[in-house]
């Protein structure tokens, strides 16, 4: 009986062994899957934060004459940050298949790092949008559209850019001001300095232009006329797009959060399972947690024991016999 159970325990602990040995693995596995999406998760975001950068609506010359373009600079953190994710990812692949301990402190402390900065971008993005009122762009609209005279370069520039921009608004989305016609009566405006109220009542986009591009019936467009007017503002063909690509920005870096925070705390536990001094031999061949090799160890030395016992045993009986014969 004694000896039934002497050879058990070493098959006990090693069925043991290969289950801890499996749980691992799959945990590990796990690991690199979750950076596998983290680093898809990067590509999306870079593309998205390039597209939204690319100014595909030419409305970034609204925002810089408002000087409240901070929402362009949270999309440039998100390239940034979409970069660092991609480049994390395969650093934390790495680090896993190595098991090494110094590779996932690196992880971890450069994945906090990003993790500030898609918070600052994700921040910026949400509350930035708040400022995209009519009235923001009214004011710059007002202010600069064929403004005739400037102080200096950069406000020659920025009045030549809204203008350009304003014209292609108009003409494209068939509209007229920020809320309508009435902009350019009710208020007091750069373009109305160059242009009286009977001759030019509004831009001469603001009527309805034929396809060479003149109003169809001018002095209808003068008197208002429905039909030979745009009668409809233009805030909804600028707060859309903006509004969109920064909700874009900030949800979706957010949900990269969510994941990021988990994946840190994750790669907190495979390091802390991580024996120190162990797994970070460059030459180690074959690499298991320090409580496999001990109990590996022990295992081995109870069977050398066992064995031993027995050899010594059937010695003993064989020089009984010698000594009776």
């Amino acid at each position: 009986m004694g000896i039934a159970d002497s050879a058990a325990t070493p098959l006990y602990e090693e069925l043991k062994m290969a289950k801890t040995e499996n749980g691992v693995r799959i945990f590990q596995g796990l690991l690199i899957l979750g950076n596998v999406v983290i680093g898809m998760c990067g590509i999306a975001l870079t593309a998205e934060c390039i597209y939204f950068v690319s100014d595909p609506h030419g409305l970034y010359p609204l925002l810089e004459a408002t000087e409240n373009d901070d929402i362009y600079a949270a999309a440039w953190i998100g390239i940034f940050v979409g970069f660092a994710l991609l480049a994390l990812s395969i650093l934390g692949i790495v680090g896993v298949i190595k098991s090494n301990r110094t590779l996932l402190l690196v992880y971890i402390i450069l994945m906090l790092i990003t993790f500030a900065f898609e918070m600052a971008s994700c921040i910026t993005a949400a509350t930035h949008r708040d400022f995209l009122t009519p009235n923001l762009f009214l004011k710059q609209m007002l202010e600069r559209y064929q403004k005739p005279e400037a102080h200096n370069n950069n406000d020659k520039w920025m009045s030549e850019g809204v203008t350009k921009t304003w014209d292609k608004l108009m003409l494209q989305n068939q509209c007229c001001g920020v809320n309508g016609p009435s902009d350019w009566q009710e208020y007091t405006s750069a373009f109305r300095t160059t242009h009286s109220d009977a001759d030019f009542p509004w831009p001469h986009n603001c009527c309805v232009l034929d396809s060479q591009g003149h109003p169809i019936n001018l002095d209808g467009c003068k008197l208002g006329v429905p039909g030979f007017f745009k009668s409809n503002g233009c805030y909804a063909a600028i707060s859309g797009p903006m509004n969109r690509q920064a909700w874009g920005v900030a949800w979706f870096g957010f949900a990269i959060l969510c994941w990021t925070i988990f994946s840190v705390y994750f790669f907190s536990v495979e390091r802390m399972r991580l024996p120190q001094g162990l797994l970070d031999n460059k030459n180690e061949e074959k690499q298991v947690p320090w409580d496999w090799f001990t109990k590996k160890q022990d295992s081995e030395g109870l069977q050398r024991d066992e064995k031993g016992k027995e050899k010594q045993d059937k010695k003993t009986v064989s020089e009984m016999l010698r000594r009776k014969w």
